[in-house]
């Protein structure tokens, strides 16, 4: 069984050290995370609506599925938006290539 040495405590990380060879500007967003956020508070939402008895009855029927509806046109748009920047990325990377 064989042991890491221990970091000297001289030693210290360097934002360069993070960051490798990441380029520099926004992170990637996963959409999976961002739709199932985004539906997640549409429900808590609907639940504060329907428990302060705002909207009461029938009227829930149709405020269910918007959560998902708009959940999933903001994980539409991401998608969309994230291959642009791709396609855009890699264009301005190597500019002999046929856009």
């Amino acid at each position: 069984m064989s042991t890491a040495p221990l970091p000297q405590s001289g030693s210290t990380i360097t934002d360069d050290d993070r960051q490798g060879d990441r380029p520099g500007g926004r992170h990637p967003v996963d959409v999976g995370y961002l739709v199932m956020g985004l539906a997640f508070l549409g429900l808590v939402a609907i639940w504060a609506v329907v428990q302060s008895d705002t909207v009461e009855g029938d009227d829930v029927r149709w405020l269910l599925p918007l959560p998902w509806v708009l959940a999933g046109a903001a994980g539409l748009v991401a998608t969309t938006l994230r291959g642009f920047g791709v396609r855009r990325r890699r264009s301005a990377a190597d500019p002999d290539t046929d856009r």
